[in-house]
Parts: C-alpha cells; structure tokens; sequence
C-alpha cells in the first residue's frame, strides 16, 4: 500500500468526476439526450490527454453506474480501461435506469460513499479531485471536505446565466424551476465558488460575467486553460471523398444537395435556440435561394419516444419546417454515429457553407473548434465562450441569437463573400492547431495543479499538520477506536494520558473517534483542556451529528440521511403535554436533537411517551440515561447508528471497530459486530448486557477500563508509558454473566 505522503516531484493520480450522461471510452452516443454532449467528449479528452502526460501516472474517470435495457450495456460495465493509466470507473447511485441530470441530486450522497469504497479498494488517495457541471461538484465538494484533497471545479454550463436567459425568452419561473432544478443547482455553485481550490474555465468572459453572477467570486481561484480537439479525427476535406452513408443521410431531404449547406449540430433543447433558427432561416428567402440548412439534433427512431422536452422541441421543429414551407431545403437525418460528425463538418466547408451555434448561451462552444479543424466558418452567439474561440481563431462572426432575422442577415452575408470565406476558412485550421491543442491544455492543467499542491504543503507547514500531506487518513485505516467522553475517556488522569500513548503509537494505523452526548463545540472544548487529540471522527450530540478532524467537516450524507420523519417543531409542541420534563439549555438543543432535564418521579415510562408521539403522527428516538436526561433524535440517528453509517460509508467491517462506553446512551454502538468495551465504573443500565458477546466488561475503571478492553481484544498496539496507577489496566478475565433486562433505549 502506498503510504499517504505525496512528495512534490511524485507523478500525480488525478480524479474527475462527471455524474451525469451516458459516459464510454468509444463511439459516444453524442446528441442521444440532452445530457450527452459536449461535456462528455470534454471530460474523456481531458482523461486521456492526462494519462498522456509524463506527470500523470494515474487517472480515473468516475462516473454513474447504469443499467437499463434502453441504453447499452457498455454502461453497466464497473470499469473500462481507456489507456494504460486511464479508466472509466462506474459506481451505483440511484436507481439503475438511466436518470436525466435534474433528478439526479437526491441520490448524490449514494456516489460519495460508494466513491470512499472505491478509494479504498485502491489504496492510494488522489491528488486532486476535478469535478465536472454542478452535480458532480456537489459529489466533489464532499470527498475534498472528508479527505483533505484539493477540488477543481469546471462549471461547463451554470445555473444562474442560464436561468437569467430562459427567463428573457419568455419562460414562466415555476417552469423552468420544474424541469432544470435550479435552486439546488445554484446553491450548490455558490458553495463551489467558496470551497473550490482552483476552478478551471474556458474564457475569460466565463469568470468575469457569468461566475461574475455569483456571491463573492475569488479571481484568484479562476483559471483560464481553454480545452483541445482532436485534430486526428477533424481535417479539412482534402481529397479524401466524404462518406457516402452521411452524403446519403442528408442529401435525401434535399431537392439541389449542391447548394452550400448552413450545419448546425446540437441536441434538441429549448437553450439550443433551433426554433430561432428556423425562424431565421423560413423568414429570409435570399438565404433559401443561397443555401440549404441542414440540421443534425440527436438522434431519434420514433419522435415520440423521446422524452418530453426533446419530443416538443423536435415536434416544434416540424411544424415550423412546414409552416414555412420548407420541404426540400432543410434537412433532418434521423441518427448519426460519433465518427459521422467530422464527415459532416468535411462535406459542410467542402460545399463552401457555414456552421452555425444558435444557441442562447454559450458557455464556451467545442463544436466551433471542430468546425475550425476542419476548415468550416462558423456563426456562433456573442455571448460565453464564442468570443474568445473567434477572437483567437478568427474564422466567423458572433450574432445576437435572440434576435432570428439578425441570424438570418449574418448567415447571409458570410455565404456571399468569396473571398472572406476562404480567408476564415484557412485561419479556423491555423489557429486551432496554435490556441487549443490537448497537449497544450495539460501542460498548463499540470503546471496549475504543481502549484496548488505546493501551496498547499506550505499551509500545512504554518499550521503543524504535515503528517499525511493534509489528507485524511481514513479511507485507508485498517481500524477503528471510538469511545464516550465523559465518564469513560475521561475521569482519571494517568489514565487518559496512557490512552494518549496508545493513540500516538496507532497514529495511522487506526481511526480515533468520539462519540458523545455534548454538542461540537463543547466535545472539542473538553477535549483540548485534557490535552487529548482532536478525534479524526466527531459523534457528537447523542449521534445526531457527525464531523471530522481538525477543521470539524460536517458529514453532509448523515444529516440528509436521519431527516427522515424529523418534524422538530411538531415533537417540541408535543412534548410540552408530558410532565417531569425541562427543556436543557439552548447549546444543548440541535437541529436533530431536542434535549430535557428529567425528574424522574413525574415522568411517564417511556413507552407512554412514546404512544403519545405515534398518536401524534410523530416520530422520534427516545434515548434515557443516567437517569436525568431525556434525548428526542431522529429515528435514524444514534451512535449505535452513527458508527454503522461510518462503518458503510468508509467501507470498514463493524468488526474492525473497538468502541467503548459507560452509560444507557451507548448501548445500541455497544451492541452487535463491533469489540465493545464496557468499562468498570459503568452505570446500572448496562449491567444487563453482561454475558453478551462481544460485549467485554472491564474492571478497571474510565481510560485504563478501555486499555484493559484493548488487551482483551488485541487491539493495536501497546501504550508505550512508564507511569503507574492505583488502577492498572487488568489482563483480560472471565465475562460474568447477567440475566437480561429490558433496554432503556426506544
């Protein structure tokens, strides 16, 4: 296994992340749906572009795990290698059918624990994690948080400009919000825009007017490194005759095929503005005359069998080419193969005609450097990433694609200008070849990344946690130690001072975690005043919330998971009909713990309570001890639950886990697969788990209790302290048995 520290010249393992669309190594089903495109072809570039690069030594491209008889089986395939330091890898998240990318965000949290199981299994963390479009980045945000690994971020299409221009166009808010989720994908650009450790653009215009957008954008953050294409596969015509299948599949519209052809190549999506084109194209008869329009958007069988708002723009489009009367002048091929568009690119500049991007917005526009490589001028909108591609290339115009007859005019006027054509034509091959090459691309990614890495040794340093480079040690700990705080961790000095020497020695070896009933900040508070280390795992709040480390990284998938059923308000006002009950003060109560002081005369047995709460449609765990403290959580949360979510997530057995406790709090995490350790000054709740396996009571009493519970089980290594104690921790002894007792615990 690789140990975690990363020196500063070792070849990097870099991560990407793009959930969404239908992900292979070969022949991409471009255009199949509108999450399929652009981005896809951009990300599995990037990936073997990388792997190609002499300081790369490992990439992986993780993407969504699909099985669904509609799409092929390539997408079911757990991983598919791409070059010797390249692959696909494919997790479950969500159900196995294919889900466009809006519906996606519920089942997120799935990807993020299914990539910890993955990382795992490798044994080595990367060096950074690159996350593509805003789903991928909310994944991404929380493995950087949980393992201490830089994230860079690359938008492709953000929510805000997007939402600004559907908007404008005339769409009702309700409906847009319906079918693209935008308050869930804004958000989480907004939490991208403060986390990200580099956000890596196309153009300039994207950082300063659309992440402009934003709440407080860091310049410092952006980078600008536009993306290649690959120039192997987009030529110009030359004398290699175009394929006659795709000569074929667009001639057949046609009634004079040898007029020049206006190519727009898209999926059929409202933003992708082909009803303005066709609007631009059915109201200017010199442009019928002059040229024919060919229009490649997706592919379908039977139109409706598409989903909705494909089979209504593909539906509109229809009956606007016959509104206008434009049969024999526009053409619609019904499929088309990956290998097929630079074909369509040749036989479009071999025609002396144009490609147009109509889109509304355009965050940057690979389809115009594909159009460039292969010698096609373009007309592209002025507005995203067009202006840079046309400032560097200089192969075509920019137009206001809100405005048709002004797309029909520019249109016109580059297909009746000879020698302007040819001009445009020779520098879009020129220019691509000079501003966007692969090769190129990486060489400023990797030169970026050295930095980052760099830096962020350097904060570490200042701040004295160097020992794992910043990384979490989790993912690849063998082990886990998690005690009770009070009255089990603490209560005798030597006693926590020797658990310290034992947690030195483990450093690495095992994870170190809390589980108690004190909130956060009051967990971390005792903790330090004892001098005992800042656990890598928090359970704090009687299991109701879960942190890490040093910077107390919230454990987002936790909190979405025990909202389940947690009507807070509705239990507060129910409970206020129970007697022998005082709410706690304020630091006490959380969001997913409601606290009360008990007297324990006038409070009804709990199962009385908890019929009182089912009466109410209400529902909560009712967790009792020491006798004066009444805990509500929500039906999930508990440490018992807490431990096991962290044993499913990190992917390490329960039986790997030694936890230890004192009180009724800890009974469901003493319970089970794990080695528990009871220790000696116990309280009376648990004497009836006496007997039980796996279960260790141990004489010895608070942290010389758990050391004796190490040895018992064989745990770790040895505290290493030469300090006596008027409690040593005892050899291992007989468990003595108890008749069991009813738990406490609802």
């Amino acid at each position: 296994m690789r140990a975690p520290h990363q020196q500063k010249n070792d070849p990097l393992y870099v991560l990407l992340i793009s959930v969404h669309g239908l992900i292979r190594g070969e022949e991409l089903e471009l255009g199949v749906d509108a999450d399929t495109g652009g981005q896809c072809t951009y990300v599995l570039d990037l990936a073997k572009a990388l792997a190609d690069h002499p300081q790369v030594s490992k990439v992986d491209l993780l993407t969504r795990l699909i099985q669904d008889p509609d799409v092929g089986a390539d997408y079911a395939q757990p991983e598919e290698k791409i070059s010797d330091k390249a692959r696909i890898i494919r997790v479950p998240c969500g159900p196995k059918r294919y889900l466009r990318k809006e519906v996606l965000w519920p089942h997120l949290d799935q990807m993020v624990d299914r990539c910890l199981h993955y990382l795992r299994q490798q044994g080595r963390l990367p060096d950074v994690i690159h996350s593509h479009y805003a789903d991928a980045g909310y994944v991404g945000r929380q493995l950087s948080m949980l393992l201490g690994i830089p994230q860079i971020h690359t938008g492709h299409s953000l929510g805000k400009p997007k939402q600004e221009r559907l908007l404008s166009s005339g769409r009702k808010a309700e409906k847009i919000e319906k079918q693209f989720n935008f308050e869930r994908r804004i958000t989480e650009e907004e939490a991208l825009v403060q986390h990200a450790s580099l956000i890596v653009t196309s153009t300039r215009q994207e950082v300063e007017l659309q992440y402009g957008m934003y709440t407080r954008p860091d310049p410092k953050r952006f980078r600008v490194i536009p993306p290649g294409t690959d120039t192997s596969r987009f030529l110009p015509p030359g004398r290699r005759p175009i394929s006659a299948t795709v000569e074929q599949s667009i001639n057949r519209f046609l009634d004079n095929p040898k007029k020049p052809m206006i190519l727009c190549i898209c999926r059929p999506e409202l933003r992708k503005n082909i009803k303005g084109l066709i609007t631009a194209y059915g109201n200017n008869p010199a442009l019928q005359r002059r040229a024919n329009l060919v229009l490649v958007a997706g592919s379908r069988e039977n139109i409706r069998d598409l989903e909705k708002s494909q089979a209504t723009v593909l539906t509109d489009l229809l009956l606007d080419i016959d509104s206008y009367d434009l049969w024999g002048k526009v053409s619609i091929p019904k499929n088309h193969a990956q290998e097929d568009v630079p074909e369509m690119y040749r036989m479009a500049a071999k025609s002396r005609g144009v490609f147009i991007n109509a889109a509304f917005t355009e965050p940057f526009g690979l389809t115009l450097l594909e159009a460039a490589a292969c010698g096609l001028p373009v007309i592209a909108p002025d507005d995203g990433g067009p202006r840079d591609i046309l400032g560097n290339c200089h192969h075509g115009l920019l137009v206001d694609t809100l405005d048709s007859a002004a797309i029909g005019d520019t249109l016109l006027s580059a297909l009746t200008d000879s020698p302007r054509w040819h001009k445009w034509s020779k520098s879009g091959v020129l220019n691509v070849k000079r501003h966007y090459t692969w090769a190129g691309h990486v060489n400023k990614y990797v030169k970026e990344v050295r930095n980052l890495l760099r830096k962020q040794r350097k904060n570490l340093r200042r701040q004295q946690i160097a020992s794992h480079n910043g990384k979490s040690h989790i993912p690849l700990a063998q082990h886990a130690f998690i005690t009770d705080i009070d009255n089990t961790l603490l209560g005798n000095r030597e006693g926590h001072e020797a658990l310290v020497d034992w947690l030195r020695n483990n450093s690495g070896y095992n994870i170190f975690g809390i589980a108690t009933g004190r909130p956060l900040e009051s967990a971390i508070d005792i903790l330090r005043k004892n001098r005992i280390p800042i656990p890598d795992v928090l359970i704090t709040s009687v299991g109701s919330e879960i942190h890490y480390g040093l910077r107390s990284i919230p454990d987002v998938g936790w909190a979405n998971h025990i909202r389940h059923l947690w009507r807070r308000e509705y239990l507060l006002e129910a409970m206020k009909k129970i007697p022998g009950l005082k709410l706690q003060s304020a630091e006490n109560q959380r969001e997913f713990k409601i606290s009360y002081i008990v007297d324990p005369k006038k409070m009804p047995a709990l199962d009385e309570i908890h019929a009182h709460l089912r009466k109410e449609h209400l529902h909560a765990q009712l967790i009792y001890s020491h006798g004066e403290f009444l805990d509500l959580l929500p039906m999930r949360a508990s440490k018992g639950h807490a431990i096991r979510y962290l044993s499913y997530k990190w992917g390490l057995p329960l039986a790997n886990f030694l936890v230890s406790g004192d009180s009724g709090n800890d009974i469901e995490m003493l319970m089970g697969d794990t080695m528990a350790v009871v220790v000696g000054n116990h309280s009376e709740e648990l004497s009836h788990l006496k007997g039980v396996n796996r279960i260790y009571f141990a004489e010895a009493s608070y942290a010389h209790g758990i050391l004796e519970g190490m040895q018992h089980y064989k745990f770790g290594a040895p505290a290493q302290t030469g300090k006596t104690s008027d409690q040593p921790p005892a050899r291992a002894t007989k468990k003595k048995t108890h008749e069991t007792a009813d738990e406490k615990v609802i």
